[in-house]
C-alpha cells in the first residue's frame, strides 16, 4: 500500500453483531443494535424477493434506472433528470465530494456532525472548516452568519438535517436564509457560490424539505436515502437531487450500475407503496416520545430529536462511557463518541421497536438504581 493510501482518512464502522457476541459472550440474538440509526423491521416487501427480474440477475441493470427514477421523481415531486441513483446516500456524499472539490479547496462543516462529510472532503485534498453549532439551550441549531463567513472562500458546503448527531432540524426559512448570505457573499467577491449539499436521510421524520430552494439557488444538491424511513439500509439505495446542470459534475465520477437489480426493485416497490414508509415513521415517531419521556423520567437526560435517534447527556464522559459498557454487557448496543469529541459525555440511541426499548428502559433503570 503506497503511503498516500496510509494517510488516507478512513470511516470507522461499528464492531459487527458478531463480534460483540463474542466479546461479551452473549447470545447472537440478544444483541439489539441502538448504534446505527437502522429500523427495527424491514418493509414486507417479500413478493418483490420472490419474483423475477427484468434484466434477469445475470446481467446489469440497465443504465438509467427508468423504473426507480420514475417511481422516486413522483415521490419526491422533482423531475427525472433532477435525480441520480446512488448506492445509499454515502455514495451520493462521496460523488458531490469529488465532483465540488479539488487539492486546497475550501468545505464547510456545521459541527458536531456526520463524520463522513469531513472523511470524503479529506479524501480530495480539502481544508475542512468546522464551524461549531450553537449550544444545547438553542437546540444546537446552525450558527449562519458564522458559516457565511466561513464559506466566503469555500467551493462545498455541508448540511445535515436533521442532523446526526443531535437529531435537530432547521426549518427550510432558515437554510434559505443561509443560501441567500453565500449568494450575496458572492456576488460581493465576485466569484461563484459554493455548492451546498444538504443529507436529507431523517427528512421523513419531520416532513419538510430543503428541496424547494433548489430554484432559488441552483447549486443546492439535496440527498435522500431509503435506509432510514423506508427500512432498507441493507439495500444500498440512495439518490443525489439536483438541478440537471449541477447534478451534471456528479454523475460524472459515478461508477457504472452501482445501484444493484435487486436494490433497484426493491426501493422502485417502496416508493409505490408510500403506506409501507408512513407506517414505519409514524411507529418510530411514537416510540421516539415514549423514549424520550420514560428515560427522563428515570433521572437520563435526553435531548429533543426530529430523527430516529435520541442523544443523551451524562455527567461526565466517565458516566457516558459507563453507562455504554453497562448497556453492552446485557446486549443492547449504544453509539458513543471518542473522548476528543463534543459529545464524548453523550450516548446516541437509535429508537427501534416496544419490545427492543423495553430492554433498554429496564436496562437504564437498573443502571441508575
Amino acid at each position: 500500500m503506497s503511503p498516500l493510501a496510509t494517510a488516507l482518512p478512513t470511516y470507522a464502522w461499528e464492531p459487527t453483531t458478531d463480534f460483540l457476541a463474542t466479546k461479551y459472550k452473549l447470545p447472537r440474538e440478544s444483541i439489539v443494535r441502538f448504534d446505527v440509526n437502522t429500523s427495527p423491521l424491514p418493509p414486507d416487501l417479500r413478493d418483490v424477493l420472490a419474483g423475477t427480474f427484468d434484466p434477469t440477475l445475470s446481467e446489469y441493470p440497465p443504465s438509467d434506472y427508468a423504473a426507480l427514477v420514475a417511481a422516486a421523481a413522483e415521490a419526491y415531486g422533482v423531475a427525472q433528470d433532477e435525480l441520480l441513483p446512488t448506492a445509499g446516500a454515502d455514495e451520493a456524499l462521496d460523488l458531490s465530494a469529488r465532483a465540488f472539490l479539488r487539492e486546497g479547496s475550501v468545505a464547510v462543516v456545521a459541527s458536531p456532525t456526520y463524520a463522513l462529510y469531513r472523511i470524503v472532503s479529506e479524501q480530495r485534498g480539502a481544508n475542512v472548516v468546522a464551524v461549531p453549532r450553537l449550544g444545547p439551550e438553542a437546540a444546537f441549531r446552525l450558527d449562519i452568519p458564522a458559516l457565511a463567513a466561513a464559506a466566503r472562500t469555500a467551493d462545498l458546503v455541508w448540511l445535515c438535517e436533521p442532523n446526526n448527531p443531535t437529531g435537530a432540524y432547521e426549518p427550510p426559512e432558515r437554510i434559505r436564509e443561509l443560501l441567500s448570505a453565500l449568494a450575496a457573499n458572492a456576488a460581493a467577491d465576485g466569484r461563484v457560490a459554493p455548492a451546498v449539499v444538504v443529507d436529507e436521510a431523517y427528512w421523513e421524520f419531520v416532513g419538510q424539505s430543503a428541496l424547494a430552494l433548489r430554484a432559488e439557488y441552483p447549486r443546492l444538491v439535496v440527498i435522500r436515502t431509503l435506509s432510514k424511513a423506508h427500512a432498507l439500509a441493507g439495500a444500498r439505495v440512495g439518490f443525489a437531487v439536483a438541478q440537471p446542470e449541477t447534478l451534471a459534475p456528479i454523475l460524472a465520477f459515478r461508477a457504472p450500475a452501482s445501484v444493484s437489480t435487486v436494490s433497484a426493485a426493491l426501493a422502485t416497490a417502496s416508493f409505490r407503496r408510500p403506506e409501507l414508509a408512513a407506517a414505519n415513521v409514524a411507529r418510530i415517531v411514537e416510540q421516539r416520545s415514549r423514549l424520550l419521556r420514560e428515560l427522563a423520567g428515570l433521572g437520563w437526560s435526553p435531548y429533543p430529536s426530529e430523527s430516529n435517534f435520541i442523544l443523551i447527556r451524562f455527567s461526565s464522559p466517565a458516566a457516558a462511557e459507563s453507562a455504554a459498557e453497562a448497556l453492552l454487557r446485557v446486549g443492547l448496543v449504544p453509539r458513543s463518541f471518542g473522548s476528543d469529541h463534543a459529545f464524548a459525555d453523550c450516548l446516541r440511541l437509535t429508537v427501534r421497536s416496544a419490545q427492543e426499548n423495553d430492554r433498554l428502559i429496564e436496562a437504564a433503570r437498573g443502571i441508575l438504581a
